[in-house]
């Protein structure tokens, strides 16, 4: 019987086989050892009761390995209506997949609605002409942010370098204990 018990351990995932399986075993051992004082009947139900339990136990695992749900019912993994749970081995949600597959079906939806309809209706605007190099301004007003902010910094810093220190050496030196008192 521990041969078939050792065979069934093996259905388990390797890291928890590696940290129960010989536990398990032992367990299950000093059980039949105690079970054989009885019938032929008595050991055959429990040996069938335990088989069906470490392959359901077997079950549970892969599944709760799968979902990562971690409940303490029998039926808990399986029927259990919360959200998948976060595991350390992943920085998302497992459903957080079927949602991104969904969005991206309504999205591409979308845009082949939004086809259909351009397609249906007729183009009464005109239409726009080039837009000529000397009306597009936004490389020249960057140049002219990072000049100024470089013109700003230039000048903090010439300021710090003047006074030999910073506002807060300032503060690290003052003892607000020693200062004037305000008289009432």
């Amino acid at each position: 019987m521990l041969a078939l018990y050792r065979f069934l351990l093996h259905l388990y995932p390797a890291a928890y086989r590696y940290e129960y399986g010989e536990e398990m075993l032992e367990v299950l051992s000093q059980v039949a050892g105690e079970n054989r004082k009885g019938n032929v009947l008595a050991r055959v139900w429990f040996g069938a009761h335990e088989a069906g339990g470490l392959v359901f136990g077997a079950l549970h695992e892969h599944l709760r390995g799968i979902t990562g749900l971690h409940g303490n019912g029998r039926f808990s993994s399986m029927y259990s209506g919360g959200r998948f749970a976060m595991r350390s081995e992943f920085r998302f949600p497992k459903a957080t997949v079927g949602l991104m597959v969904a969005i991206l079906a309504a999205v591409m939806w979308t845009i082949e609605k939004a086809k259909a309809i351009s397609a249906s209706v007729p183009h009464a605007n005109p239409p726009v002409g080039p837009i000529r190099p000397e009306q597009f301004t936004i490389v020249e007003t960057l140049l002219a942010v990072l000049i100024w902010a470089i013109a700003a910094g230039a000048i903090g810093w010439a300021i710090v370098f003047a006074m030999r220190r910073s506002g807060v050496h300032h503060l690290s030196e003052m003892n607000p204990s020693a200062g004037q008192r305000s008289g009432k």
